[in-house]
C-alpha cells in the first residue's frame, strides 16, 4: 500500500472517530465534557472544539493525499475507491449529525446527498461506457466552501461570531447551491450516456 492510500485510510479512521465522539451517548456512561465561556458570552463544548480539531486534520489528509498520488504518479484503483469513501463516511456522516443536533439546516445534508448519489450514478454511466468524469471546477469550489463552513460550525463561527456575522452556515448555504449547480452541469456534460440506442 502506497503512501497515498494510507493517508485515506487513516482519513476513514479518523471519520469514525469523529462521528463515534460526536454521537456516542457519554453523558449515560458519567462522562461530561466540560464547557468553557469564551469572549463573554460565547460558550464552547471541549467535545465539538476536539471534534474539529479531528475534521480538520482529516480534511487536510484529503488534499494531501490526493497531490501526493498525483505528483507522483501513485494514482491507483484502490486509491480512487478508498477516497470516495473516505469523503462520504466523513462529510456526509458530519451533516447529518450536525443537522439531527440542530447546528445546521436539515436541508442542507438532504440536498448535498441527494446530488452526490446522482453525480455519482452519473459518473457510473459515463464510465461503463469508457468515459471518466472529473471533477468540475463548481464542485471543488463546492468542496473547499463546505470544508470550510463545517470547520467554522464546530468552532462556533469564531470569530465571525463576534461580529455577528454567520459564515458557517453562510458558507454551507453556497456550497448547497453550488452542489445543485454542478450537478446540474454534471448532467449536461454526461447527458448523451443516458440516450438510449
Amino acid at each position: 500500500m502506497n503512501l497515498p492510500n494510507k493517508i485515506t485510510m487513516v482519513r476513514i479512521f479518523l471519520a469514525v472517530i469523529l462521528l463515534v465522539l460526536l454521537i456516542f451517548p457519554f453523558n449515560l456512561c458519567g462522562i461530561e465534557f466540560p464547557t468553557y465561556q469564551v469572549f463573554g458570552s460565547i460558550t464552547v463544548s471541549l467535545q465539538y472544539i476536539i471534534a474539529g480539531v479531528i475534521f480538520l486534520v482529516a480534511a487536510m489528509s484529503d488534499f494531501i493525499d490526493g497531490n501526493l498520488a498525483r505528483k507522483h504518479n501513485l494514482v491507483t484503483d484502490f486509491g480512487k475507491v478508498m477516497d470516495a469513501i473516505a469523503d462520504k463516511v466523513l462529510v456526509n456522516g458530519v451533516l447529518i449529525v450536525l443537522a439531527c443536533n440542530g447546528l445546521i439546516n436539515v436541508a442542507i445534508p438532504v440536498i448535498i446527498i441527494t446530488r452526490d448519489i446522482f453525480v455519482d450514478s452519473i459518473k457510473m454511466v459515463a464510465g461503463s461506457k469508457g468515459k471518466a468524469v472529473g471533477a468540475s471546477i463548481l464542485g471543488k469550489l463546492k468542496t473547499i466552501c463546505m470544508m470550510t463552513g463545517l470547520t467554522l460550525v464546530f468552532f462556533y463561527n469564531l470569530p465571525f461570531e463576534l461580529l455577528n456575522i454567520d459564515v458557517a452556515n453562510g458558507l454551507l448555504y453556497v456550497a448547497t447551491v453550488l452542489s445543485i449547480i454542478s450537478g446540474i452541469q454534471y448532467y449536461q456534460v454526461n447527458k448523451e450516456y443516458f440516450k438510449e440506442k
